[in-house]
């Protein structure tokens, strides 16, 4: 049977493997949860501080517009509705005067209008523009559409006055309607107010420096752009943005893609204006920050690993050792060269290890049984096979010599006594069942010298041996039954022409011993019977020489050693002993009493 290749690390290797996938998937899963972690903190945190900065920047827009309120209610209240624009224009310009030089900073200009569009005040004190169309612009019409608000302007040039220096303000113009008293009548009129539009500018521009891809700009409730940090390119066409949507989203905060760009987007109300503070963040900002991140989750993992694969490698060994140890005491228990079976590690394994040296126990004393039950049953058999021989011996034996004392040839008989004497000298051998070639040969030859002598030397034996076989091993009383059908079948009949030869002679590891005659040969169907059939009636002889010699033969070597037989009618029979070369010695003779092959031959 091909042995199985011993591979002692299988098992360690597979629970490593196993123990490491294992590991893995975990880091994996584990990593994977931190850095969703720490991305979702992280973008929350980017969410948040934005907002804040957000939050105080619509602060620092709604105060900057409630000083722009302020002054409007300042103005009407104060100055507008405690005077007559008809006699007392002067003191409207002093109190527009004062105003505008309270707050000059942020303040460009202070006009009133009548219904038709005609300047009734200024400061500061300026030439308007020849035939400016107010009633066409913006702040005029929404100021008389809506007259019960204040309303606000997007950013544009300030283009009524002309203060000489040809120099252009940017505004945000706040009108609202104002009612004038003229003499006893009223009349409705327009109140604007041109605040400095930088003020705002310098506030958004303040929140714009983060330089990581995001921005806040500023819009109307209508979506039109009141401050953007990419303006020119969006009056360009180099830049598109979605200020409409962001100022009609009833959501705070939303996700959007502006073409092929996803973006977080904010959104923060201005008080008052319907304006919107719009943030927008790039999710780049979001994977941009998050690669420290990653960083740090990789190298907590690269540890992890670490750790892991000395744990596993520990794990591995103690679970794997005792296993491997029991793998290998069974191959050397199977291979014979130690019979003790190792039981250690876990509960399991040690009662596995005990089972199986138990269940090695009981089968060694089963094949112990067996073979014991084996050997007594082939040792009946063999036994019962010689003593099928020696009666036929002494009786054939008996018969001639008491025919030839009868005959009155006493020298005869005596030498008959003699050869029997030698023979059952050599048959009983001590009670040995395996004999020198030598042995047997003598046991032949002093069979056929009675045999010689009972039938007055009508045939011929010659022996052709080769020394070197006369000390091997050889079953005894082999060559007597073939010797005998011969003799009965062969050459009896026969008038001084019979003629038998025995050869013996070694080739490659085996020996052949050869017994031919030239009788009158066997019928071709009965020649496979001589050595089958046990059955049948044979007229001469005991009749079961071949059959017994070939049996026994079989018993002790095997299968492929026995008796073969060749045979042509009126030519003569030829039968040939095949058995192993095997030198004969005491260790070898004991071992074929006990009906075992040697090892050595």
């Amino acid at each position: 049977m091909k042995k199985m290749k011993n591979k002692p690390g299988d098992i360690q290797s597979t629970i490593m493997v196993a123990f490491s996938v294992i590991s893995t998937l975990i880091m994996i899963c584990m990593g994977m949860m931190v850095y969703w972690r720490f991305s979702g903190i992280t973008q929350q945190n980017i969410v948040d501080n934005n907002r804040k900065m957000m939050d105080q920047t619509v602060d620092s827009i709604e105060n900057y517009l409630v000083n722009m309120r302020q002054i409007s209610d300042a103005a009407y209240y104060d100055v507008i509705k405690e005077n007559d624009i008809r006699e007392q224009n002067e003191s409207i310009h002093k109190g527009l005067n004062l105003l505008y030089e309270a707050n000059k900073e942020n303040l460009r200009s202070i006009a009133i209008y009548n219904g038709y569009g005609s300047l009734m005040a200024a400061e500061p004190v300026v030439a308007q523009k020849e035939e400016p169309d107010v009633t066409r612009q913006g702040w005029f019409m929404q100021a008389k559409t809506r007259m019960e608000n204040i309303h606000f302007s997007t950013p544009h040039v300030q283009n009524l006055f002309d203060d000489g220096t040809c120099r252009y303000y940017w505004v945000i113009s706040s009108s609202r309607v104002v009612e004038l008293t003229n003499g006893t009548d009223t009349q409705l009129g327009v109140l604007l107010v041109d605040m400095d539009y930088s003020g705002i500018s310098r506030m958004m521009e303040r929140i714009n420096t983060s330089g990581k891809g995001q921005y806040f700009y500023l819009c109307d409730g209508e979506g039109n752009i009141i401050y953007h940090p990419h303006q020119a390119r969006i009056d360009n066409g180099m830049n598109t943005e979605s200020s409409v949507k962001a100022a009609s989203s009833k959501e705070k905060i939303y996700d959007e893609y502006l073409g092929k760009n996803h973006r977080k987007v904010m959104v923060g109300a201005i008080s008052y204006t319907g304006w919107r503070l719009v943030c927008v963040m790039p999710y780049e900002i979001f994977t941009n920050k998050m690669a420290d991140v990653k960083q740090f989750v990789l190298l907590i993992l690269l540890l992890m690993a670490m750790m892991l694969v000395f744990v596993n490698r520990i794990i591995s060994v103690r679970i794997s050792r005792p296993i491997m140890k029991l793998d290998h005491s069974v191959r050397e228990y199977q291979e014979g060269k130690e019979e003790k079976i190792a039981i250690g590690g876990s509960t399991e394994i040690r009662h596995l290890g005990q089972s199986i040296q138990e269940s090695y126990r009981q089968n060694s004393e089963l094949m112990k049984k067996v073979i014991w039950e084996q050997n007594e049953r082939r040792k009946s058999e063999f036994d019962v096979l010689q003593s099928q021989i020696n009666p036929h011996f002494l009786y054939n034996t008996l018969d001639s010599i008491t025919w030839m004392i009868e005959s009155g040839k006493n020298e005869e008989a005596a030498f008959m006594i003699t050869q029997l004497a030698k023979l059952f000298r050599i048959s009983l051998s001590k009670g040995h069942t395996v004999i020198r070639i030598r042995d047997e040969l003598q046991h032949a030859q002093s069979y056929v010298n009675i045999q010689k002598v009972r039938y007055k030397n009508k045939f011929e034996v010659v022996f052709d041996i080769r020394p070197d076989i006369l000390d091997d091993c050889i079953v005894k009383l082999v060559l007597q039954p073939i010797l005998e059908n011969a003799i009965n079948y062969g050459v009896r009949e026969m008038d001084d022409c019979g003629k038998i030869l025995i050869r013996g002679w070694k080739e490659q590891e085996n020996i052949f011993m050869q017994v031919s005659d030239n009788g009158m040969g066997i019928p071709e169907e009965e020649i496979d019977l001589l050595l089958k059939d046990t059955n049948r009636v044979h007229k001469k002889g005991s009749g079961v020489g071949l059959v017994n010699v070939n049996n026994r033969l079989r018993l002790l070597f095997g299968e492929p050693y026995g008796l073969q037989i060749e045979s042509e009618l009126d030519e003569g029979t030829t039968v040939t002993v095949i058995i192993p070369e095997i030198v004969y010695s005491e260790e070898n003779c004991r071992k074929f009493e006990e009906h075992h092959m040697p090892e050595d031959s």
